[in-house]
């Protein structure tokens, strides 16, 4: 392998790639407490199952960060901490719902809207971010395949927040975080046994993919 000053093409490589996922995380960590408090605020549970998305990617992007350069059994581990972090998050939302259900809710339908907005730009920006490098890396992949999912979701929240408003009822709300809920428990779960077949050594590598 060429290098030049002692600085090999793989580590310029790997410097990339910490740059951009440092980018990707960070935008969806702060869009994370935007939506958490927004949704909190907004007695919205699918802002904060959309906030627990975008939590679920940052810990994506942090356990994908956390491998580059660095031997598959470091990136099982971290996975398998995402992974069961994420199961908790996605059994609190759910919790939530059956919560708003049982004692009634009045989400804020356009705060709604506007929030989830805000979040579909932050993704869309994301997915821009990570485009040109979506058939490299492993992780950088998988990275991108979550930010091409959110936008789905993204829209399904902005969906739901003018259903609320047009039948002033709270179901569309409802029934939107317990989908996005269900697509992250299932992507955890899915993390999990990955890391688990890879430090089996029944796998060469984790999708850590969203959904």
């Amino acid at each position: 392998m060429s290098s030049c000053c002692g600085t090999t093409a793989q580590e310029h490589i790997d410097k990339a790639q910490r740059r951009l996922l440092w980018t990707v995380l960070v935008l969806n960590g702060v869009m994370f407490f935007v939506e958490f408090i927004a949704g909190w605020l907004a007695q919205s549970s699918g802002l904060i199952a959309d906030s627990l998305d975008m939590l679920a990617d940052t810990l994506v992007y942090a356990v994908s960060l956390y491998a580059v350069g660095k031997a598959i059994k470091y990136k099982a581990n971290a996975a398998i901490f995402n992974g069961t972090l994420q199961t908790v998050l996605a059994l609190m939302v759910l919790a939530d719902v059956l919560q708003r259900l049982i004692f009634g809710s009045q989400p804020n339908a356009n705060m709604m809207l506007w929030v989830a907005g805000l979040a579909l730009v932050v993704n869309v920006l994301c997915f821009a971010l990570l485009y040109s490098s979506r058939n490299g890396d492993i992780n950088i992949r998988a990275s991108w395949i979550c930010s091409r999912n959110d936008m789905l979701m993204n829209t399904g929240v902005i969906a739901s927040a003018l259903l609320v408003a047009q039948l002033d009822m709270a179901w569309p709300d409802l029934l939107i975080a317990t989908v996005i809920a269900l697509i992250v428990l299932r992507s955890a779960i899915r993390i999990i046994r990955d890391a688990r077949a890879v430090k089996a050594g029944d796998k060469t590598d984790i999708s850590g993919c969203c959904g």
